[in-house]
């Protein structure tokens, strides 16, 4: 309590005097050499052995739906591990803890709330295009498959706005992050070590290597994490008076004068309106990256529905580990060192550039301590870049290319074969009377063609002059030449989306816009497409004209809504890049976009939609079961799901909602009280104590440290074990899949013919 008067609490932490800021710590040389040869040779390490995992176990990797969706079959924990992988932007580890530094213990909780509150509402609709839409590889598939050429068309240019506002989030975050701890590191060097970290192991490895990259990043970010939290909180060195355990920190902190909006001005409270304030802004703004963002939905395509619904729920706790410990400790420690000579230690500017946390890195743990921040960075980079490379090459190859540039077969309709042209055996049965037998498909499946399999077999034996024999089967053998030309294509589209990096990256940084205001003002133009997405999928009665209706809408009003709130600031719109991000300025434009899309989507597809009893339902969600690669059928990945179960060709929705009804209950069970949880209860509890006494901080800082050790534990033990057991499972299968080829497309999973009832046994 001494101390404490000594200091004439609270008081004001004053403007530093002199110079500040966080000093480099490596040469370009240094930082290339561990970015670009450290980080970005052991992930072309990791893509050489998931290609040979995909050869030699899975037979799969002459494939381009591998490339985009791994196999269609990844682990509960590696999807989880890669959910919160993807989702940690530098800018999380640099953001969060500037909250603290600006709005104190609460602001990092409502941050990481804000964004949870959507991660665990995805697995709901997720469930419902996975049982839906099991063969679709991206959104815009479904919409197209729907609603037509003219709403896919405006979607499409909805999704690669998405995934360029998250692209130039990304490349500021990157840049902030590494030109903080390199010396003389120019922009142009910036960005072509983002280009080689985001494509390299990319190109070589598809969405798969993904996977294993974003393991082994959240297990390094984990680690790193306990590192901070072991020097900062339960250090016993005597170096620094104001940070070592808990107490010192406790007194240092609340002798410091908080923000106007904190109850008593306090630091240390829950009571704060900015600080939930900016959580609602971030539940609309986290809304645009979660929903309309390709990256998303292809760590959720990847996995099955069971998997899928508890990976994105255990994701979710895992990421909300890493901002909100990493931000408190960082975060309270800057606020505590600030306190010893009351200033600051960085300018306004600096805590809003996201220096907290490489400040405090070099501060506690020296050069060891950049390095380790942007080992950190850097780590996160190859994470979310490399989804948003993946997610704008699909989009590009699925429904640009694919669908309009070069499709198999113009002129198709939903229920058209791609392979024959002619109408789907079971739109022919359900409208028999309209349609004679000449006019029905005919298409053996791929999994009893034997002249796919003769193909397959020739091909895999490797000729001297190493061009290998055409094919041969008269219904997929052209098909399987389209699909070798798309691969092909796919390698070109990866390596351009990545060079594109470059000068997109220099424009951007010319035009002086910082990460705060790409992400917020970025929402306000990508929100209008998150209904129409959603409903797409949900929703029987959801038309083109609707969606299109609600897009435009949305972003119209978004705009508008936007731009008239932040004219009433001081300045105007004449200070465009600082009114426009005011925090009501942003709540108006997201809740505008959202509302207005939302209801206009509604509105136009009730006047608009021509369901009219169960079996124009069934048409309707029939458009969406039917996407799929006739060489990959999707049912042949959910035979082991099926056992037990009679049906022809595939499953109908009853026997497939059947099967994942218990992955449904999970969804909207899990979700609801994981949301309950952290957006009531845990808050609720804190709000009950006005200013946090040191026995209620001790419990914070310790409950918020015990689950990050328990989330790193899982982390970096379960994924290890799934993918090790499934690998060994896979080859001891081994003997009864064909060498080479398409692998599990061709393999003799049960013999089967087209025109009888075949009980699905064990695969």
């Amino acid at each position: 309590m001494g101390d404490n008067e000594t200091l004439n609490c609270p008081f004001e932490l004053a403007d530093p005097i002199g110079k500040s800021g966080v000093e480099p710590v490596l040469e370009r040389y240094e930082s290339a050499l561990l970015m670009i040869l450290g980080f970005g040779g052991f992930s072309i390490i990791l893509a050489l052995v998931h290609n040979a995992l995909r050869k030699h176990i899975f037979h799969d990797e002459h494939n381009l739906d591998t490339t985009f969706d791994a196999g269609g079959n990844v682990s509960l924990s590696l999807t989880a591990v890669t959910v919160a992988s993807q989702l940690i932007w530098p800018g999380d580890i640099l953001h969060s803890a500037t909250l603290t530094a600006k709005n104190g213990i609460a602001g990092p909780f409502w941050y990481a709330v804000g964004i949870i509150f959507n991660i665990f509402i995805f697995p709901i609709f997720s469930v419902q295009f996975k049982t839906r839409a099991p063969g679709a590889k991206t959104y815009l598939q479904v919409i197209h498959a729907r609603f037509g050429r003219n709403a896919h068309i405006v979607f499409c240019c909805f999704a690669l706005v998405t995934n360029l506002v998250i692209t130039i989030g990304i490349l500021l975050a990157g840049r902030a992050t590494i030109q903080s701890l390199t010396k003389d590191a120019s922009d142009e060097f910036t960005l072509l070590t983002m280009a080689v970290l985001f494509g390299s192991y990319s190109l070589i490895g598809g969405l798969g290597t993904t996977f294993y990259v974003s393991y082994f990043n959240a297990c390094l970010v984990f680690v790193l994490l306990i590192v901070f939290v072991v020097k900062i909180w339960h250090n016993t060195d005597e170096e620094y008076a104001n940070i070592g355990n808990v107490e010192k920190m406790y007194n240092a902190i609340t002798c410091i004068k908080g923000p106007e909006e904190n109850y008593e001005h306090s630091y240390l409270t829950f009571r704060s309106g900015v600080a939930f304030l900016f959580g609602v802004i971030e539940v609309f703004v986290s809304s645009a990256v979660t929903y309309c963002d390709q990256a998303s939905w292809q760590s959720r395509i990847a996995a099955k529905p069971t998997q899928g619904v508890y990976g994105f729920l255990l994701g979710g706790l895992m990421w909300f580990a890493i901002p909100s410990t990493m931000a408190t400790t960082t975060g309270l420690a800057y606020l505590a060192l600030s306190s010893e000579n009351k200033t600051n230690l960085l300018t306004h500017s600096q805590i809003d550039e996201g220096l907290v946390t490489p400040l405090i890195a070099e501060t506690v743990l020296g050069s060891a301590g950049g390095i380790l921040v942007l080992t950190m960075g850097a780590m996160a980079l190859m994470s979310t870049g490399s989804g948003e490379v993946m997610a704008m090459s699909s989009i590009i190859v699925y429904d640009i290319y694919q669908t309009y540039i070069r499709p198999f077969r113009r002129g198709l309709t939903e229920i058209d074969c791609v392979l024959c042209g002619k109408k789907k055996k079971d739109i022919v049965k359900k409208k028999s009377n309209k349609n004679n037998a000449s006019s029905r498909c005919e298409c053996p499946d791929v999994s009893c063609c034997q002249p796919c399999k003769d193909d397959m077999k020739v091909r895999s034996v490797q000729n001297s002059n190493g061009i290998k024999p055409p094919y041969n089967c008269h219904t997929h053998g052209r098909y399987r030449e389209y699909q070798d030309s798309l691969i092909g294509f796919k390698d070109w589209c990866i390596v351009m989306v990545t060079i594109s990096i470059i000068p997109i990256g220099l424009v951007v940084f010319e035009t002086g816009i910082d990460l705060n205001w790409i992400f917020y003002s970025g929402a306000i133009v990508t929100i209008p497409c998150f209904p129409p997405v959603i409903l797409s999928i949900i929703w029987v009665k959801a038309t083109g004209k609707g969606l299109i209706s609600g897009g435009i809408a949305g972003l119209f009003c978004g705009i508008t809504a936007t731009l008239t709130v932040a004219s009433f600031y001081e300045g105007g719109l004449g200070e465009f890049l600082r009114n426009t991000v005011q925090n009501y300025a942003i709540l108006a434009g997201t809740c505008s976009s959202f509302g207005a899309s939302l209801l206009g989507c509604i509105i136009v597809s009730l006047y608009t939609h021509n369901i009219k009893n169960v079996d124009d339902e069934n048409l309707e969600w029939q458009k969406m079961y039917d996407i799929e690669n006739p060489l990959n059928p999707w049912e042949l990945n959910y035979r082991e799901d099926l056992v037990g179960l009679e049906y022809e060709g595939k499953p109908t929705f009853e026997q497939m909602a059947a099967t994942f009804r218990r992955a449904k209950l999970v969804a909207y069970i899990g979700g609801a009280v994981c949301i309950v949880a952290f957006a009531i209860v845990i808050p609720g509890i804190m709000a009950m104590f006005p200013k946090m006494d040191l026995t209620q901080f001790s419990f914070w800082i310790w409950g918020t440290q015990i689950f990050a050790v328990v989330m790193a534990l899982i982390v970096v033990i379960a994924p290890m074990f799934e993918e090790i057991r499934k690998i060994l499972k896979e080859y001891r299968k081994g003997s009864h899949k064909m060498n080479g080829g398409y692998g599990q497309m061709n393999a003799i999973v049960a013999e089967k013919t087209d025109d009888s009832k075949t009980p699905v046994t064990n695969v």
